[in-house]
């Protein structure tokens, strides 16, 4: 699954974390009684492992005009132990008659239902025996789900203004039982065959192709599907719609299809080529065919995520699958191709292989999200998704130095605990320290153990030393027989008494249980001494209880180079403490090159003050993502003590120099926060004075922009974000430029053709008058290509005008006019916003039980709201008020959520960072200018 994805970063500079509320422990405290006052007779959450499923045959009857459906599920079953009992999960459905079909005939069962755990218990009057098959049959019935998960509605408009309705289904990660009575739990794997009972104006689509259709009294059809392969509840999907499609088939002969509403069809032309490429790429790149008929990508209206894995049929929302080559940006091409890249990785990461359990999501999507720029990068190379790798890598950091963090593999129980597993630890950190190991072993070693991990592990479950085993002696290996000619080549080749690591085998378990059994990642204090390097490493934490930083100890495999050669050095630290020898003296060292390592670097002694003069004087000598991690280095080591502001600000001035996407961005993404704070404090002078520092700092590149669509992709990124920024920061010439531009636009009733990547800088601009802001509220109405929608969105949320705000939150969750599965992003710029900070939390207070119903506890659509909203107060009066709601808060309303401890820390860290740094900020500023002044005169 894809995470939805979050706006631009100088609007919200701060990279936010990622059913019912159930108890956090695995077990009930007391007799669990069920709905009927009877004992009910299980009482863990978790299901009992005496029965497995094998087959699941599936009859459901949407009705799209009541908005509730019918079905009949018949289960066949493998008794594992002796038991009259079979326990499996049903949440807010009626049963309304359980048989129990045994070789000995037909049996009523006798149903009890526990919805604490969304559990239901057949009682069998006869045991059932141990090795042998039964079925059981169950006749249920419930509501179309009004929320984003289960069996859900979805609607669109048409131009012309009617309401269409479609069923869709979203099960990642508990809400199969929300659909139909089945075994929830990821290793419980089976296969499923579905039918599907629609009127004849709708199509109906699932996971396997249609194999036929019957007619029906009534005037109904009854649509069969071909049986699934062996798989996980979680990944059974089907739509009931009125959809389109277009069709392609890849080199291997998979059938691609792309559904979306009719309007939209003429949007789907990338994404179907993009799918083709990359299905092809893989079943290449893994060695393993992708084992289904067809693999079709449906673009669905109302959808809380980016998008869905379910085999062979992948959902996603509108804007993650829907490119207009007039009207999308590079950006919104570049984000189409990484969540199919994804999606399409998890056909093999996911479900060929799944975890065990929700513990060890990162198997899932960490491979994912890391599979996205491994694909990306050799698929469509123009597209340059490795300049944005690094972005992934600080994002995780931001959530992963505090204390509230977890490991990446971590116990989970609860439905709300699972949700929250959905976060950027799960999916960057696990992509950035699989990149680390790929960097470390090599990509042919690499590659060769994930190959050997997926065909090992072939519709299986796993957890995590299943896959470091796989990892480990690759080319002491069987599978190594059976696999392609390069791999075998390369371990020929390789002289493994020439490995740059010391002592025995590599031991990759030990190395990475290091980083996915603890939570957090190592500060490593590099202090060159003539020519000894002294090594130490600690925890890297937003804190000021120092306790907290003992007891972690990293296996890190470093890498460095130094001014006397461009040859990358490696080194594996195990201890707390070692020395490095250099063969001679050297002017600087560069530690973690092109931060291919999850972890930061701190140049004690003379060490920063001479990266800083190899930047002022030669910043080219280091790539643009040593530069950046750098920068984003030197920023985060001020608000732990380690490094002055001021160093970190005379660090920050060569970027007037600096031309290239990652190094600006970082730039930006540490020097923005920074007047961010300010501006919901009462401190306008010092404020304004740091904004104009940064317009300062990158003029001459803002001036060099033009206002075309021309240039590589990362030059194009580049030219909307640095636009933008002007733009927002009022920086005269762009604003009269952007005046002009939408004055023309709106005289041409929205129809004169703007270039894509300056109209985030115009609409801005635009929406700060009442007349701008109606007329693109009229055109955002009308609009069907909806990356020009989201750009519309955003610049209507930084309007100043209050009253609009309001309304737009307002309107987001009504969810007429503007989807509700926008209202987080809506939500969360305005909290940006210095005219909107206030609106967003009283909003987000006020309707805090409707948002939680509607997008569920522990989803990474609440904790976003939740963190982006509060993340850039700084005083103790929002501190109080920020903990007053949330302490008023029950555990069903959300108050054990890993979120609001992140809320806390994060706003104790920006508390400590004002009262340490603003007046180190102004000293520096002030002189700053006059030494500006100087240099004019």
């Amino acid at each position: 699954m894809v995470a939805a994805p979050l706006l631009l970063l100088l609007l919200v500079p701060f990279a936010p974390s990622s059913g019912a509320q159930l108890p956090t422990q695995g077990q009930a405290k007391e007799l669990p009684i069920a709905t009927n006052g009877q004992i009910f007779p299980w009482d863990r959450m978790r299901l009992p492992k005496t029965i497995s499923p094998l087959h699941y045959d599936l009859t459901i009857h949407p009705n799209l005009t009541t908005l509730n459906f019918t079905g009949v599920v018949r289960i066949q079953l493998d008794v594992l132990e002796d038991t009259s009992t079979i326990i499996l999960h049903a949440k807010q459905m009626q049963i309304s008659g359980a048989l129990l079909l045994a070789p000995d005939g037909v049996k009523p069962l006798q149903v009890l239902e526990y919805p604490r755990f969304h559990q239901l218990s057949l009682l069998s009057d006869s045991v059932l025996t141990k090795g042998r098959k039964y079925e059981v049959q169950l006749v249920f019935a419930a509501n179309l789900s009004d929320s984003f998960h289960g069996f859900y509605k979805s609607s669109y408009r048409t131009s012309t203004g009617e309401v269409r309705v479609l069923a869709s289904t979203q099960f990642e990660a508990t809400f199969a039982r929300g659909a139909f009575p089945c075994f929830d739990e990821p290793a419980f794997k089976a296969n499923f065959t579905v039918r599907i009972i629609r009127e004849p104006r709708h199509i109906a689509v699932s996971n396997m192709p249609k194999v036929k259709t019957v007619e029906l009294p009534g005037g109904l059809l009854e649509d069969h599907f071909d049986t699934t392969v062996k798989m996980s509840t979680y990944l059974l999907a089907y739509i009931v719609s009125d959809f389109q499609s277009v069709s392609k088939t890849t080199q291997h002969g998979v059938k691609i299809t792309v559904y979306a509403v009719r309007e939209k069809i003429d949007q789907t032309a990338f994404a179907l080529d993009a799918a083709v490429k990359l299905l092809d790429f893989y079943d290449d790149y893994f060695d393993i065919p992708y084992p289904l008929p067809k693999q079709d990508l449906a673009a669905i209206p109302d959808f809380q995520s980016g998008a869905m894995e379910n085999w062979g049929l992948t959902t996603y929302r509108e804007t993650g699958l829907l490119f207009d080559p007039e009207k999308s940006s590079v950006s919104d091409k570049q984000g189409i191709a990484k969540v199919i890249a994804h999606e399409l990785a998890h056909q093999w990461f996911g479900n060929l292989v799944t975890m065990e359990w929700w513990n060890d999501l990162w198997l899932n999507e960490g491979f994912a999200k890391f599979m996205e720029f491994i694909s990306l990068d050799i698929t469509y190379p123009e597209l340059h998704v490795d300049d944005f790798f690094l972005g992934k890598c600080f994002e995780a950091m931001e959530v992963d130095s505090l204390s509230s963090s977890h490991p990446v593999s971590t116990p989970v129980e609860n439905p709300t605990q699972i949700q929250e597993m959905f976060d950027d630890v799960s999916y960057d950190k696990g992509a950035c320290i699989l990149n680390m190991l790929r960097d470390f072993l090599t990509p042919e070693a690499f590659e060769i153990g994930i190959i050997r991990y997926l065909k090992r592990y072939s519709y299986q479950n796993t957890v995590n030393s299943h896959l470091w085993d796989s990892l480990t002696n690759i080319c002491n290996s069987d599978d190594l027989d059976k696999g392609r000619m390069e791999h075998k080549e390369f371990c020929s080749k390789r002289n493994l008494s020439s490995k740059w690591y010391s002592g025995d085998e590599l031991d990759v378990k030990a190395i990475m249980d290091t980083w996915t059994l603890q939570e957090g990642f190592p500060l490593v204090t590099v202090e060159v001494r003539g020519r000894e390097v002294w090594l130490s490493q600690e925890r890297f934490l937003k804190t000021d209880d120092p306790s907290l930083i003992d007891g972690f100890l990293w296996q890190i495999p470093l890498t460095y180079m130094t001014s006397a050669s461009n040859t990358i050095h490696r080194f594996l630290l195990k201890t707390k403490r070692d020395v490095l020898y250099l063969p001679e003296e050297v002017d600087w060292v560069k530690f973690n090159v092109d931060m291919s390592g999850y972890y930061m670097v701190h140049y004690a002694g003379e060490g920063w003050n001479s990266i800083i003069r190899l930047l002022q004087h030669n910043h080219t000598a280091l790539t643009s993502n040593d530069r950046a991690s750098l920068i984003h280095d030197i920023f985060q080591l001020v608000s732990i003590g380690k490094v002055r502001l001021d160093t970190a600000l005379e660090l920050s001035l060569y970027l007037s120099r600096e031309t290239e996407v990652m190094a600006v961005t970082q730039g930006f993404g540490e020097l923005v926060p920074l007047y961010k704070l300010m501006e919901k404090r009462d401190m306008a002078a010092l404020e304004n004075q740091m904004k104009g520092y940064i317009v300062d700092l990158f003029r001459e590149l803002i001036d060099r922009q033009k206002w075309t669509d021309s240039g590589s992709v990362s030059e194009r990124v580049l030219r909307s974000y640095l636009l933008l920024f002007a733009c927002v920061r009022n920086y005269a010439p762009c604003v009269t430029k952007a005046t002009q531009l939408f004055n023309k636009w709106k005289d041409s009733d929205g129809n004169m053709s703007l270039p894509v990547d300056i109209t985030m800088a115009v609409f801005v601009i635009g929406a700060r008058t009442p007349e701008g802001w109606d007329f693109l509220f009229e055109k955002y109405r009308h609009s069907l290509q909806m990356s020009v929608k989201s750009r519309m969105k955003v610049a209507m949320a930084v309007s100043p005008l209050q009253d609009k705000l309001k309304w737009m939150m307002e309107q987001s969750l009504h969810g007429e006019v503007m989807k509700t599965q926008d209202l987080p992003d809506v939500v969360v710029s305005v909290s940006k916003n210095p005219r909107g900070y206030k609106l967003a939390w009283d909003f987000l207070r006020t309707h805090w039980h409707t948002l939680i119903k509607k997008f569920d506890l522990g989803s990474h659509s609440v904790s976003y709201m939740v963190t982006g909203v509060t993340n850039q107060y700084s005083t103790r009066e929002m501190m109080d008020e920020v903990r007053n709601f949330f302490s008023s808060l029950t555990e069903e309303t959300g108050s054990e959520m890993r979120c609001i401890q992140q809320t806390y820390e994060t706003i104790e860290d920006n508390i400590r960072w004002m009262d340490t740094n603003l007046p180190l900020l102004q000293a520096w500023l002030n002189k700053h200018s006059h030494r500006a002044v100087h240099e004019d005169l």
